[in-house]
């Protein structure tokens, strides 16, 4: 499985960014995928997860009420939607996906600045 992040850029605070994950293969709905993030000089963080079928979704306090993590299996992408952009939101984003107990996919990462 090849994941492939887009969608960050450079944005104010109090702005909005929609990222997506597009998945190769013919699996994808099998898969938890989850997004995750690495700050500058920081470890890296879980950001939100969505179950296979997207009804089942868990968030860092840190996004809730701010992000939205949805998929749309017949595209075989996730998307995290992020409003309310703070600067401390700043950092390279990460989609991952989860086929059993381990996150063993990984995409390349899109970096995300909010500043103004």
């Amino acid at each position: 499985v090849q994941l492939q992040a887009s969608g960050g850029g450079l944005v104010q605070p109090g702005g909005s960014l929609r990222l997506s994950c597009v998945a190769s293969g013919r699996t994808f709905s099998s898969y938890v995928m989850g997004w995750f993030r690495q700050a500058p000089g920081k470890e890296r963080e879980f950001v939100a997860t969505i179950g296979k079928s997207g009804f089942v979704r868990n968030y860092a306090d840190s996004a809730k009420g701010r992000f939205t993590v949805s998929r749309d299996n017949a595209k075989s992408t996730v998307y995290l939607q992020m409003n309310r952009l703070k600067p401390d939101d700043t950092a390279v984003y990460y989609c991952a996906a989860k086929p059993s107990s381990a996150w063993d996919y990984w995409g390349q990462g899109t970096l995300v600045t909010v500043s103004s």
